[in-house]
C-alpha cells in the first residue's frame, strides 16, 4: 500500500525524501538553520522544488552554509556566485546570504545561538497542526509576523512573514503535515 503524503509532494524521489525525511522536523543545529534562512530566501517568487534540486550545488558554493564564512564573502565572490548555473542567479538574493549571515552571527553572538532566539517565535517547541488539507494550510501566521519583524529589525533581508512561515514548516517549528499524510503522526509523536 502506497503511503499518503502531504498534496504539494510530486513524483521526484529527491521531493519524496525530503518530505519523508526532513520537512517538518525539528532543527536546532545553527548551521542547518542558517542553511534553512538563505535557501528560503532564494525561494522568493520561486517553487520550493526549483530550490532543493540545486540545494546540493548551493552547499558546495557557500562552503557549506557556515555563516562566518559566507559574512566574509565580498564584491568578487558575489560576481563569482552570479555566474554559477548551479543556483539561483539573482544579485539581491546572493547579497541577502552575505548580509543574512552578518546579521545571523550578531543573532548568535547576542543570545548564544541562533537556535535559542529563532525558536522563541513558537515558545521552545513545536506547534503542531491539525490541518485535513493543503487549503487550510495559512501563509503566514502571527507567530511568522512577529518573526519577520524582529528579523528585519535586526538588518536580515529576504525574510518576510509567507518566506519566514515556510521557514517553519520546513525547521519543524509548525508541524503543517496534513493529518492525513503518514508524517504528520510520527513529527508529533517525535516532540
Amino acid at each position: 500500500m502506497q503511503k499518503e503524503r502531504c498534496g504539494w509532494v510530486n513524483s521526484d524521489p529527491l521531493y519524496i525524501d525530503y518530505h519523508d525525511k526532513e520537512w517538518g522536523v525539528p532543527v536546532h543545529d545553527d548551521r542547518k538553520l542558517f542553511e534553512m534562512l538563505v535557501l528560503e530566501g532564494a525561494q522568493a517568487g520561486l517553487s520550493w522544488y526549483t530550490v532543493l534540486k540545486k540545494r546540493a550545488r548551493y552547499r558546495e558554493v557557500f562552503d557549506g552554509f557556515d555563516p562566518e564564512r559566507v559574512a566574509l564573502y565580498d564584491e568578487a565572490k558575489m560576481a563569482e556566485l552570479l555566474q554559477d548555473e548551479g543556483i539561483i542567479r539573482n544579485k539581491l538574493k546572493v547579497q541577502s546570504a552575505v548580509t543574512n549571515a552578518q546579521a545571523f552571527l550578531r543573532v548568535k553572538e547576542e543570545f548564544g545561538s541562533f537556535d535559542r532566539y529563532i525558536w522563541q517565535f513558537v515558545g521552545g517547541s513545536p506547534l503542531h497542526h491539525h490541518r485535513q488539507s493543503l487549503g487550510e494550510v495559512p501563509a503566514r501566521t502571527a507567530e511568522s509576523d512577529a518573526m519577520s519583524k524582529d528579523l528585519k529589525k535586526r538588518g536580515f533581508k529576504f525574510i518576510g512573514t509567507t518566506i519566514c512561515y515556510a521557514y517553519m514548516q520546513a525547521t519543524g517549528m509548525v508541524n503543517d503535515h496534513t493529518i492525513r499524510c503518514f508524517r504528520h503522526a510520527e513529527v508529533e509523536a517525535a516532540r
